[in-house]
């Protein structure tokens, strides 16, 4: 069953909050958050001299903190922000944890929301912090914080050999790795990125630089065998341990699975790939030649291209349909099965395909206002500020988060009446 299911799907819109409106004191508000569900807005605010809370709906949280900040929502809808009252720590919809630390930073959520983890600094060192327990080593540079889909596993890329402020060409001799629930593989190197978790959290891939000149990719602390003029960041197939990564020789990019190049460098940029959810097909954001960008399926580039930028690619949940952002001549549009949208936007934001594959919508900006749109046609009302849609389990209604006139507003509409 849809974690979506239980939500209120009947159709119309309702007020949900009037953002003028608050139980406590407030000077100012600062971003609005919606919840996954759009039963909520949050915002933190300011209360008073040195003093935030965080008003949810028209209700303040009792606790009064020194800051409040990056305050987001987790999958499963509970409210997360990063409170500081002489020390940090994270704060789950008004209950604080236990554990205080120096700096917090970077909340990061599991897929389903149940795990939270943040970026601990600490007395100049740095880590992880899942669910209010830091790790047990941390470590004098830490970045690329990673938390797996199921929430068990946390890696970083974390520097593990000492370097001294006059020792400038140590770190030829390789001073970074990655550190796996704190754990660092017993390798080093000069370079080291994006940690990546396979699907049951067993494996850890990442990108490194093993010499100046030379990179590949690292699989539990064991280097592919083979080395190329660069890398971008691994991905593990759904099903398989194997890992797929954009790889660069002579000049050109290409796409290599453990090692073995499977599309040949004939690109001027590859990245960002991505299977399909069986994991029959791969995807990648492509430049076939200088200038124009597209996207690839299994090595072969689409037809349709533009000119600026391509970003935020997704599979439907079928596996049959691709969706990306395209920017050409400075508009956004939305493209799919290789066509694009015929309305162009100032902004375009993450496509979202419906659970049954047919439908794909996006939150998008024209002079201004936002609105949803859905395969190419706009809802018919403009918000001063609207958040990505949601379908509805069956694909066939849409749920719209949207701020107007100072009211947060939830509506529901049936798809088929925004296509016509």
């Amino acid at each position: 069953m849809s974690e979506y299911s239980a939500w209120d799907w009947g159709i119309g819109s309702r007020t949900v909050a009037d953002l003028s409106e608050c139980d406590c004191d407030v000077e100012w508000r600062e971003e609005n958050q919606a919840s996954p569900d759009g039963e909520q807005v949050a915002a933190v605010v300011k209360t008073g001299d040195g003093e935030f809370s965080v008003c949810v709906n028209n209700t303040c949280w009792e606790p009064r903190y020194e800051r409040i900040w990056y305050l987001r929502y987790s999958p499963d809808g509970r409210l997360a922000g990063l409170a500081c009252d002489g020390d940090w720590t994270m704060c789950v919809d008004g209950e604080p944890w236990e554990e205080t630390y120096g700096f917090l930073f970077n909340t990061l959520f599991s897929k389903d929301g149940s795990t939270i983890a943040c970026c601990v600094a600490d007395s100049m060192t740095y880590g992880m912090v899942v669910e209010g327990v830091a790790w047990e080593n941390l470590y004098p540079n830490a970045n690329n914080f990673e938390l797996s889909a199921d929430g068990k596993r946390s890696a970083a890329v974390v520097q593990t050999v000492p370097l001294g402020q006059a020792e400038v060409f140590k770190f030829k001799e390789g001073i970074y790795s990655v550190a796996v629930d704190g754990t660092p593989w017993d390798v080093s190197f000069v370079n080291a990125w994006t940690p990546r978790f396979n699907a049951d959290s067993s494996s850890v891939a990442a990108q490194v630089r093993h010499t100046l000149f030379d990179y590949t990719i690292v699989v539990d602390g064991k280097p592919w065998a083979e080395s190329f003029n660069q890398v971008w960041e691994p991905l593990f197939h759904p099903t398989k341990n194997s890992v797929a990564a954009p790889v660069r020789l002579a000049g050109k990019w290409g796409m290599a699975l453990d090692g073995k190049v499977i599309w040949q460098p004939s690109f001027f940029q590859v990245w960002q790939q991505q299977f399909s959810p069986s994991g029959d097909k791969l995807a990648a954001i492509v430049c076939p030649k200088y200038g124009y960008w597209t996207l690839a399926v299994d090595g072969t580039p689409w037809n349709t291209t533009f000119g600026d930028m391509v970003m935020d690619m997704t599979f439907s949940p079928d596996g049959k349909r691709l969706a990306a952002l395209g920017k050409r001549d400075g508009k956004w549009t939305v493209f799919s099965d290789d066509k694009a949208w015929n309305s162009n936007y100032d902004m375009c934001y993450a496509p979202v395909f419906s659970p049954d594959s047919n439908h794909v919508a996006a939150r998008v900006e024209k002079k201004g206002r936002f609105t949803i749109a859905v395969d190419g046609k706009e809802y018919g009302q403009g918000f001063d500020q609207c958040f990505d849609p949601t379908f509805s389990p069956d694909g066939s209604r849409i749920l719209i988060r949207a701020i107007v006139d100072g009211k947060y507003q939830r509506i529901v509409e049936s798809v088929a009446k925004i296509i016509g």
